[in-house]
Formats: C-alpha cells, structure tokens, sequence
C-alpha cells in the first residue's frame, strides 16, 4: 500500500482502512452527519439511481468543516499557535474555520476577494474572524496571506491544497458510500464538484481506500465550468493548468488546483466533465423543484454532469456530494 510518486506522505497511514476509518470517526462529533436523498423524477431523468449527499446541512452550510475540523485536530495535537490562523476564501471556507476557530478562542483572519458576495463576507464577520480584502485573483490571495503571517505570526489553513483539509473532506464520501451500502444500493460512481481541488481530492482517496477495504471498484468523477476548467485541462494535460481570467457563475470554482491535491487527483479520478453556465443553473434549479432543498450554484456540476453524459452514467447508481448551501436568494438568478 505505498503512495504513489508525488503523493504527500501525511496519506500514508491512511491507506489502511482501519486507520481512515478510525480518524473519520474521531472526526463525527464536530460534524453533522448530513443526510442522502433521493428522487425518482431525477433519476427519470438522468437515466441512473441517484443518491444526494447533503453537505448543505453540514456546520456552516457547507462541506469546509470537515477539512477544517481534520486541520485543527492536527494543530491542537502539536499545541495551538497563540498567533492563531490564517486563510483564504470566498466564503465557505473562511466561515467553517472562524466557527471553528470560535469555539477553541482561536485567533482567526480570513483574506477574501473583494468580489466574494455580500453575504458570504457577512457570514465570516459574524464568526468573529477578522477579514482581510484583496484584490480578485489567486496571487493577492496568496501575498495577502503571507502579508498576515508575517504581521502576526499566524500558521495557514489552506482552504484546497493542505493535507490534512483534503483527507477530512474525504470524510463525506466516506458516509455517502457507508449510508448507501447499509440501504443495499453499493454505488458505482461518487461525483463532486472541483475548484480548489481539496474535496475532488479528499473524495479520491477515501473512495481508493474504500475499495481495498470493501473489494469494490467504485469510481470518482468530478464536474466543472466550462468557463473556470483548468481541472480538465490539467487532467489531460499530467500537469497543473491555469485560468487567465475565470468566468462562471459558480463564484467557488473560480479557483485553481493545487501541488498536493493534484497527485491523488491523477491517482485516482476517472474524469472531469465540463458543463457549462447554463447547465449548471438548470441542475441547481432542478434540485430545488424535486429535492425541494436550496443548495448553491457549486453544488450543481456534478449532477449536471450526470445528466449530460448518459453514455457513461445510465443504469448507474451515482453518489453526488452536494458541497453546500450557503446561497444568496435575495440576488441569485436561477437562469442564464
């Protein structure tokens, strides 16, 4: 069970099941266990069994808490730094970690894009972070946060690309596929959303580890913009790619994958499928008419993917992680 080249060794362990399946449950306290739906007019549509997963009901409204809660148990196990933390967000993240980080008395500073909607900075001012604002693009993020480590000595909590946040992601698979098994219906495909590339990733290796547990061959498949698809292009390519100027109205996808997230990406995702605005909007409209539930536009590639493509996915069961709902009603358009 030897990583793979290029994978970083904090995985290590974790290919053994037991071990994996020991942290997640160590992790289940500081988590809801979201539930998983299902609707028999979208699987009409999409020619495949469908199987819903939540994360819209998760702490915070999305599934960031479970890499930030993975994060933090690795900080608190080596000491918590006085200085506290640090990050970048639009928005999911940053308010995991400030709830988080609000219950341990933690020191927490968020740098969010100064075009991250209203409400998501609303929602981190509320956990009690303090906000820093950049200008909208990968590399003020970055300096912004480098800025604030050097001010204050705070230690980074990467929202996408730090291993111990892509393992605990992984922990949502991990009850979808649990929850799914117990229901006899085992799945042949879990679908995610990809921006950061930290659940994409997260999703991969638990599903990997699964399988050797169970002798299993499920699958993972991610969705992405068209207009933000340097995913895609970087799984075709065996190298990351960029985005020159991201156009989506998933505002959470408009970011880039990453050193570490990148190697368990190539090891273990079947394929990235690119859906475009349109599309995205018609399946996030979909899931509110039939599971009657509000998730947000990121959540929605994945499904949207499934419906696309019913050459790969018809008369599959097909797991879908819906990442969160933390949606502004009052501005959202629900179509192109």
């Amino acid at each position: 069970m030897a990583l793979l080249c290029g994978v970083d060794p904090y995985f290590s362990p974790f290919l053994t099941p037991s071990v994996l399946a020991e942290r997640y449950q160590l992790l289940a306290p500081k988590l809801h266990r979201t539930p998983v739906l299902t609707s028999a007019s979208l699987d009409a549509l999409a020619g495949a069994s469908l199987f819903f997963k939540c994360e819209n009901f998760q702490r915070s409204g999305a599934f960031k808490m479970r890499g930030v809660q993975n994060a933090l148990l690795e900080l608190e196990r080596a000491g918590l730094p006085s200085a506290g933390v640090v990050t970048h967000s639009s928005g999911n993240h940053g308010q995991a970690l400030g709830w988080a980080c609000a219950e341990k008395d933690l020191p927490c500073t968020v740098v969010m894009p100064s075009n991250a909607p209203d409400f998501k900075k609303r929602a981190v001012a509320l956990t009690g972070a303090r906000i820093v604002e950049c200008t909208p693009t990968l590399a003020a993020r970055i300096e912004a946060v480098e800025a604030v480590q050097r001010e204050t000595g705070a230690v980074e909590i990467h929202p996408s690309n730090q291993a111990p946040v892509i393992l605990g992601q992984g922990s949502a698979a991990w009850e979808l596929l649990e929850d799914c098994a117990a229901r006899n219906q085992p799945l042949d495909w879990v679908g995610v959303p990809v921006g950061g590339g930290g659940l994409l990733a997260g999703t991969a290796f638990a599903v990997h580890v699964w399988n050797m547990k169970h002798g299993t061959s499920v699958r993972v498949y991610a969705g992405e913009p068209t207009g933000a698809d340097d995913a895609f292009r970087s799984l075709a390519s065996g190298q990351i790619e960029h985005n020159e100027n991201p156009q989506t109205v998933a505002d959470g996808m408009r970011t880039e994958l990453g050193h570490i997230n990148f190697p368990v990406i190539q090891a273990h995702v079947t394929a990235i499928h690119t859906v475009t605005d349109p599309e995205i909007l018609h399946g996030q409209l979909l899931i509110a008419e039939r599971l009657k539930i509000v998730v947000e536009t990121n959540c929605s590639p994945p499904f949207a993917a499934a419906v696309k493509h019913p050459e790969i996915f018809t008369g599959q069961r097909v797991g879908v992680v819906l990442s969160g709902g933390n949606l502004d009603l009052q501005a959202h358009r629900w179509g192109a």
